[in-house]
């Protein structure tokens, strides 16, 4: 280990073990701390970027898992592998902490949506300010802050972070997160709030303290086919019943509430001289309050077909819930931007349309903030990147929420 390192852990090792609470000098020297750290953190992006992880193929997603199981148990954290049979498995760790306190539970997934191969089109590339790779910014940026941080908080406190801390990295995230679900809401309901580390909101990097609901449905209609020349009368087509569905169902959008409903794929029907017989939409439904969800099922599950000779049957449902930004959040948003003042830089709120698994456990009433990760844009895209720079700022405001 280089002097000037030792030095450093050093200086922070008496700034933190004083009695007297912490202030904006000590804020500052962990952020001196991760400026110096940047280019370790850079490496483990690049390492983490190069392993393509999509969600669909288990065995790539559980070769990041292995790699992230090593790392954290080299530095003390419990690991518990939660196997997944069709998606990778997912990684719990749970660090005791010195203090009684419920843990904080830091949450995070390793899947991305790039198919294997992508790294060779779209690969880990390092600039002057920006660093890009698929998955970068959602989330394995994100991840390597977490572990850089957690190391961190283990050299200044002796190998004991100052309170448990419990992380979850799941495997299913960009696809639903149907078989880590049950974990986050357990784990979620044991702890005293949670962290997501996804990706901040926007070039300032602002938190996301709520994000729209996520519901998904499927709508089918059954007609009746006939010949389109000689007895089309006779003929109860799918795909008419089907058109005006959807425009009575995009009569339920309303973007000034938060209230959107996207017929994004549509088929039906089987040659030109038929009245299809069948036709099929799916649809994605968004909405910022529960009240809101619960109004929108109730009408999407009361459809009526325009034709009485058409049956209509519609299946589906939330997704995802929303995260609304309850008092609670709003502490927590409180408690981030007085320790980013502290830092030297303003930390606003922002409220976004996707969705993450911290739906889930703000809609159990567990107190949680999103958008800790990095900061950066192109999420899911060929130019997704992170800036550089902003990295050591959003290391010292995480490791400055979990010393709190």
């Amino acid at each position: 280990m280089a002097k000037a390192k030792i030095e450093t852990f050093a200086a922070l090792a008496v700034e933190l073990s004083s009695p007297i609470r912490m202030t904006t000098p000590t804020r500052q020297l962990q952020l001196r701390y991760f400026r110096q750290q940047q280019s370790t953190i850079l490496d483990t992006i690049e390492q983490l970027v190069t392993l393509e992880s999509p969600s669909d193929v288990k065995a790539a997603v559980d070769r990041v898992a292995t790699v992230l199981v090593s790392r954290f148990e080299q530095l003390g954290g419990k690991v518990r592998v939660h196997a997944s049979e069709k998606f990778g498995n997912h990684i719990q760790v749970d660090f005791r902490g010195n203090s009684r306190q419920k843990p904080l539970l830091l949450l995070g997934h390793m899947d991305t949506v790039y198919p294997v191969g992508t790294i060779s089109k779209m690969p880990f590339r390092l600039g002057k300010h920006r660093v890009w790779g698929p998955g970068v910014f959602d989330m394995k940026a994100g991840i390597a802050l977490l572990l850089h941080v957690i190391e961190g908080l283990l050299q200044w406190n002796n190998s004991v972070p100052p309170r448990p801390m419990t992380v979850l990295l799941v495997s299913d995230e960009e696809v639903g997160s149907a078989s880590s679900r049950q974990i986050t809401e357990r784990l979620a309901r044991q702890s005293e709030a949670v962290l997501v580390l996804e990706p901040a909101a926007g070039p300032k990097g602002a938190i996301k303290t709520a994000r729209k609901g996520i519901g998904e449905y499927t709508l089918q209609v059954q007609g009746v086919s006939a010949h389109s020349g000689l007895d089309f009368e006779k003929g109860h087509s799918a795909v008419l019943e089907l058109s005006r569905q959807i425009l009575r169902l995009s009569e339920l959008a309303d973007p000034q509430r938060g209230t959107t409903i996207n017929t994004g794929k549509i088929s039906g029907g089987t040659r030109t001289n038929v009245v299809p017989a069948e036709a099929s939409a799916l649809m994605d439904l968004r909405v910022k309050t529960k009240r809101d969800a619960e109004r929108l099922h109730r009408r999407l599950m009361s459809l009526r077909p325009f034709d009485p000779k058409c049956r209509i049957t519609i299946r589906g449902g939330m997704n995802r819930p929303p995260m609304e930004r309850t008092a609670k959040v709003g502490a927590l948003y409180r408690k981030a931007a007085q320790i980013a003042r502290e830092l030297g830089w303003k930390l606003e709120e922002a409220a976004v349309g996707g969705g993450s698994d911290g739906n889930f456990t703000a809609a159990l009433g567990v107190p949680t903030l999103d958008g800790l990760g990095a900061v950066g844009d192109g999420a899911h895209a060929v130019h997704e990147s992170v800036v550089v720079s902003e990295l050591p700022k959003r290391a010292a405001l995480l490791a400055g929420m979990l010393s709190s």
